[in-house]
């Protein structure tokens, strides 16, 4: 059974995901008003994996005899410069989720609570693989900077990503 701080962390955690998620779409519609259809894709899968993550974190709680408190999730951004400023806010965003994952691990670790503290290192383990993929992109962009071409070559090859599912979700 979870402690309350523990419940709370987690939903809170939810939310952020769900968040995220609701981040990422508004991402994708972004890029597909540019034309950027690779790019979108890309957010597109973004978003499935944020969404996935909220429904993993949520199955966890209900296994532990928590309860699930769904609260209302903020208005992302929906105005970008340029791609590059897309994935300079990805890059951001993640190192930021990054931050309460950890945050969330500490305090499972000082509740003594290791069923939450195992859990939480698949999160910590896949924070770092998001920020590296958001950074590899937001290098790329940095180096075409002001090429068109390397932009639609960029957008293709972003077209390419496809969601795998990597989280227990049922």
């Amino acid at each position: 059974m979870l402690n309350k701080k523990i419940e709370d962390a987690l939903n809170k955690q939810i939310n952020a995901e769900l968040y995220s998620s609701y981040l990422y779409l508004s991402m994708h519609a972004y890029f597909e008003s540019e034309n950027l259809g690779g790019f979108a894709n890309w957010m597109g899968v973004q978003m499935q994996e944020e969404l996935s993550h909220a429904l993993k974190i949520f199955n966890f709680v209900n296994e532990r005899n928590g309860r699930v408190l769904l609260k209302a999730i903020d208005q992302p951004q929906t105005e970008w410069k340029s791609p590059l400023d897309v994935f300079e806010e990805t890059l951001r965003h993640e190192q930021k989720v990054t931050g309460m994952i950890n945050k969330m691990t500490d305090l499972a670790i000082s509740e003594k609570d290791h069923a939450t503290a195992s859990f939480l290192k698949w999160f910590v383990d896949e924070q770092v693989e998001e920020e590296a993929s958001a950074n590899k992109i937001l290098q790329q962009l940095v180096m075409i900077k002001g090429s068109t071409g390397g932009l639609f070559m960029l957008d293709k090859e972003l077209g390419k990503r496809s969601y795998k599912s990597s989280a227990k979700e049922d």
